[in-house]
């Protein structure tokens, strides 16, 4: 399987999954996510899939400083609905490495380990995530503006193409050469994309 070199020097998310441990699926209940994990699940790298996994990856860090994460113990919200705009995907990636759902989780086991009802739409907050804890109750709040990051004015001319009919190989080939060269910016970027209160 080929995709782009800069996918492997991404910084994963590390997180301990009770859930795991119980089960004797991962030693110690440690569990990993590279971008390229989050690129498979949604099955292309975009902006969007970028920023949700830079959110989760900064905003973790934030919330629990020098703990590791506990995947199945943190509350996630979004302003928007989940049929809103790129709502749904973002939430996907949040769902895939925090384990929290709205309502389609697992539902534990003697009241333990469980992972629904811990996705919130419609919230109440300015940001593009907010993440809880559930043991502390501490929050972070999330913004995500990749605005700054300039699109290769190639990117428009080749998707006109593209949605014409009339690109060939090599365009379609560089338009996602220059798409991708995007998203590796914005990963190069974070301080500029990446908001955190």
């Amino acid at each position: 399987m080929k995709y782009p070199e800069f996918f492997d020097k991404i910084e994963t998310i590390k997180l301990k999954d009770e859930l795991s441990e119980f089960l004797g699926t991962f030693d110690s209940g440690i569990v990993e996510f590279s971008y390229l994990d989050i690129v498979k699940q949604a099955g292309h790298s975009c902006p969007t899939v970028a920023g949700a996994y830079l959110m989760l990856l900064e905003g973790l860090k934030v919330l629990y400083k020098e703990e590791t994460p506990k995947r199945g113990e943190i509350f996630v919200s979004f302003k928007e609905d989940s049929q809103e705009g790129v709502a749904g995907v973002i939430a996907s990636v949040a769902t895939h490495i925090t384990g929290a759902t709205q309502s389609l989780g697992f539902k534990g086991i003697g009241g333990n380990f469980i992972r629904h009802d811990l996705m919130k739409f419609n919230d109440n907050i300015s940001s593009n995530m907010k993440l809880q804890r559930l043991d502390t109750g501490y929050t972070v709040e999330i913004f995500y503006d990749p605005s700054s990051i300039k699109a290769d004015i190639l990117q428009k001319q080749l998707m006109q193409k593209i949605m014409q009919q009339t690109a060939t190989q090599e365009d379609k080939q560089k338009f996602g050469e220059v798409w991708q060269k995007r998203v590796e910016e914005i990963f190069d970027n974070i301080s500029k994309v990446i908001t955190i209160k």
